[in-house]
């Protein structure tokens, strides 16, 4: 019952953010609510730039390509500085070349995956400046490169598809700080530790035990690591410890947060295109295929765990105890499973559990979550343009099913623009099936797992599926801080963050230049339940045909050898 009621009123809390949340993401970045003009001019004169001074789609490309870099530098930079750096309680020395370079990736490209303990390796001074920093902008261009792919199909005739520095500049003022201090609140006022004082030390007297407990700015990292769809904790058990996730108030809070803004950006697109019924259509998609993988993820981890059951434990008064191996009691295992598929669906890849000790299909319904392109909403931003990808995809098929020219809001869909809808759909699954069979072919990929067998594979294949589509969750059974996963994850993550922003920009500049064409009644239509079932069918048979081989060889195998497949 408990699980029923989370899920409704999540349901009517994502419901509202849908339609005011994302009404108010159009207004900003439309530029009719400038309350915050004040603070945005200072910038824009430090920049050197205003909202008039509008980009083509290379120059938006240009400026992306070099803010993240300045990023990746200074973000590198101090985390190799760090043991000369201040708010360093512990003392802890430069973070290793290779991390380092992992580390500053993983934040740059919204990714998150985190090849170490957080308490053991970060001084306060790296999770503030390097890292919080990194969560809040990193998601913040996601959101700015979707905004202008949409100005791709709102503009006629148009040379520009806005400004990348105002555009981030908005939304990170009007959007994510805002909404990362309101939450924030709520994560301190139910427990969550926020204090820059360092560790305390606990001596237990009776048993002769020492205990060093790590603290520190917890709560509100907590906050923008789950709205800005990131993931990274400050703590190594990340959102299973009560210092970052002290109640079951915050887990909703966690999962509503995560999936907020990449559900209300679908109102937010139909609001600048003129047609809600194309947001609610793109909607529809999301929302089955998220809601299915929910369906069965949670059936699976309420299943008896089979070695559980072969010792005779939860068999032994007849009751159906779930997977509880791995989750924290106070969250249960279906509302884990609930997390655990919303952070999977979206970029987060935060965790409440340990999510190699799910079942196989457990683990199935995590790890196809990111295979379909993490589209189910996704990802702050890379949500809405990578399914738009998909969208223009299924536009080219329902044309030449009609034999017409593929038109999606009144633009022609031309040979050019299913190239790159193409590239930026495939860049993902490529990369990652590339790096996995680098990884199980050399011996410094393969002594990484813990584990031996299918389940050894599935936490190869999980690690460079997770970091090539920027989730950063991980079956905690790899040993990836080694300078083979470090380099090779890495790889991973910027082309699976740049090599879909790119084509995705292109798209939007081409887009952009079109001029609508009057729709007709032998105009394919993109707003109604057909389209979604085929924009659905596009989605599943590209992330199914592409990797179904190699989850047979994880999970799926796996599963079968308990005799059952659930």
């Amino acid at each position: 019952m408990a699980f029923f009621w989370t899920i409704v009123t999540l349901v009517v809390a994502l419901g509202l953010a849908w339609r005011f949340l994302g009404s108010y993401m159009a207004a900003v970045f439309e530029g009719r609510l400038r309350f915050l003009a004040f603070l945005e001019r200072p910038v824009y004169r430090l920049l050197g730039t205003s909202p008039e001074h509008e980009q083509s789609w290379q120059r938006y490309a240009g400026s992306l390509v070099i803010f993240s870099g300045v990023s990746f530098v200074f973000t590198y930079a101090l985390l190799r500085l760090q043991g000369s750096l201040p708010l360093n309680p512990q003392h802890l020395g430069a973070v290793p070349p290779a991390l380092s370079f992992n580390t500053a990736t993983s934040f740059l490209t919204n990714t998150n995956w985190q090849n170490y303990g957080g308490e053991t390796t970060m001084s306060y001074f790296s999770q503030i400046t390097s890292l919080t920093v990194q969560q809040f902008v990193s998601p913040a261009v996601g959101i700015a490169v979707a905004i202008a792919m949409v100005r791709g199909f709102s503009r006629r005739g148009s040379a520009t598809i806005g400004n990348f520095w105002v555009d981030v500049t908005r939304c990170l003022l009007y959007v994510l700080a805002p909404g990362a201090f309101l939450a924030g609140i709520v994560f301190v006022a139910s427990g969550g530790v926020q204090t820059l004082a360092g560790t305390v030390v606990v001596h237990d007297s009776l048993n002769g035990v020492t205990q060093t407990i790590a603290r520190g700015p917890i709560a509100f990292m907590e906050a923008i690591k789950q709205l800005g769809t990131n993931g990274g904790g400050f703590l190594d058990q990340n959102s299973a410890t009560s210092f970052e996730n002290p109640t079951g108030l915050t887990n909703w809070l966690s999962i509503f947060l995560l999936l907020c803004i990449p559900f209300a950006l679908t109102y937010t697109f139909g609001k600048m295109v003129g047609s809600v019924r194309h947001g609610v259509a793109l909607l529809a998609a999301m929302a089955i295929i998220f809601g299915s993988w929910v369906g069965f993820t949670s059936f699976a981890e309420h299943q008896n765990n089979p070695a559980v059951v072969a010792a005779g434990v939860a068999t032994a008064a007849g009751q159906q105890v779930g997977n509880t191996e791995g989750k924290e009691v106070r969250f249960g295992d279906t509302t884990t499973a609930l997390f655990g598929v919303a952070s999977t669906n979206t970029s987060t890849g935060s965790a409440d559990a340990s999510y190699d000790s799910f079942t196989p299909i457990g683990g199935f319904g995590l790890l196809t979550g990111m295979m379909l392109g993490e589209v189910t909403p996704g990802g702050t931003g890379s949500g809405l343009y990578t399914i738009l990808l998909y969208a223009l995809i299924a536009v080219f098929i329902g044309g030449l099913m009609i034999g017409r020219t593929p038109e999606y809001l009144g633009k022609k869909v031309q040979a050019s623009e299913i190239k790159l809808a193409g590239l930026g759909a495939l860049v993902m699954p490529l990369t990652v099936l590339v790096v996995t069979a680098i990884a199980v072919s050399v011996h410094a990929g393969r002594i990484g797992p813990a584990n031996a067998g299918p389940h050894g594979f599935s936490e190869i294949l999980y690690a460079l599926t997770s970091q090539g589509n920027n989730n950063g969750s991980a079956f905690g059974g790899l040993t990836g801080n080694s300078p083979f996963y470090n380099v090779i994850g890495a790889i991973d993550m910027l082309i699976g963050r740049f090599g879909i922003m790119i084509p995705a920009l292109a798209l939007g500049g081409a887009l952009a230049a079109k001029h609508v064409v009057p729709a007709s009644l032998g105009t394919f239509r993109t707003d109604n339940t057909m389209f979604v079932g085929l924009t659905i069918g596009v989605i599943v048979i590209i992330g199914g045909l592409t990797f179904f081989p190699a989850v047979s060889l994880g999970p799926i195998v796996e599963q079968l050898s308990h005799g059952k497949y659930f």
